[in-house]
Order: structure tokens, then sequence, then C-alpha cells
């Protein structure tokens, strides 16, 4: 593993231009382009690729067309788990999702992290990243977008268009941008 992957898997300032992360992007892409190729009765060639993209998938998942991410090994999606269309996973760090999830059409699970105060060094397109985790049975409404960092407790639900910036609890509904807490489940 090069010097730049290392880095951005332990989640310090990386340069996404290298080679190694490069060539790993390109894989990804034909194997998307490939997925997202597919007719709507080809169930099987599309677990096929997830199979071979995604860094695992539980039995009784799926994930519709057009779907996008970097580069797929760092996914990790549950048992009987749903991303709907058009769904962007942006996993420059683990992305986990846990069994029974349901993600709204739109939907974007957002790693990536670039400097706020060093305006240097997001010029010179240094970047980090953080882990997004969803616990088991999460409903994620249409267009969500949880940004790097977040972890989504079990069993809550997001309203559509939200926005989230923090860690939501388990057994909640959230709202709203900034997502927040209005009622326990």
């Amino acid at each position: 593993m090069g010097e730049q992957k290392d880095r951005m898997l332990r989640g310090d300032l990386y340069r996404d231009d290298d080679p190694e992360l490069v060539a790993e992007r390109r894989r990804c892409g034909r194997l998307l382009d490939t997925f997202n190729a597919t007719a709507s009765d080809q169930d099987a060639q599309r677990r096929a690729v997830l199979e071979e993209l995604l860094g695992d998938i539980g039995e009784g998942s799926w994930i519709m067309p057009r779907f996008q991410c970097d580069y797929g090994y760092l996914i990790r999606l549950g048992r009987n788990s749903f991303l709907n269309y058009d769904a962007i996973v942006m996993d420059c760090a683990p992305v986990t999702i846990g069994d029974d999830v349901s993600i709204g059409p739109r939907a974007q699970l957002l790693t990536a992290l670039h400097p706020v105060r060093d305006h240097a060094l997001r010029r010179e397109r240094w970047e980090t990243a953080a882990p997004i985790t969803i616990g088991d049975n999460v409903w994620l409404g249409g267009g969500v977008i949880v940004c790097p960092g977040v972890t989504i407790g079990a069993h809550t639900v997001v309203g559509a268009g939200s926005v989230v910036t923090r860690d939501l609890p388990e057994k909640v509904f959230a709202a709203g941008n900034p997502a927040r807490v209005i009622e326990t489940l």
C-alpha cells in the first residue's frame, strides 16, 4: 500500500491524485459503468457486480442504478438493506450500513473533507475523510445528505431532504438542515 492510500485510510491529510488511488477509482468506475448499464431485469448481473465492487453485501440487499461511489471496497452493506436510485457514496473512509436499512432516492453519504481554515492546503488538493456508520433498521428519506464522521443509531428515521451533520441517537425521528431530533420513536 502506498503512502497516500495509507494516509487516506488513517484519516490523515492525503492527495487523491496519487496513481494508486486514481487506479482504484478507475477500477471502481468501470464496475459502476457495468452496473449502471444493466437492464431492469438483470438482477443477477447487478448482484455479481456489487459482490465484486463492495467490501461486503449482505443477503437480500440490493442497490438500484444509477449508483456512484469512489472505491467501493470501503462500503459494507448489511442484510436486507436497500439503496434507491441515484445514491452517491463517497467512500474515502469506511461506510458501514447495517441490516434492514432503507435509503431513499438521491441520498448522499459523504466521507470526504477538505481543509476549512487552510486555503493553501485546499488549493493544493489535500483532503481527509471520516467514516459514516448507519445502524440497523434505519430509514433515510429521499435526498438525505449524511456528512463525514456521522453515526446514525439503530431504528432512527431521517426525514427527506435533511442534512445530517452530527450523530443521531437510536430510535428518533430527525429532520431539517441541519437535522435535529424531532421526536423519540
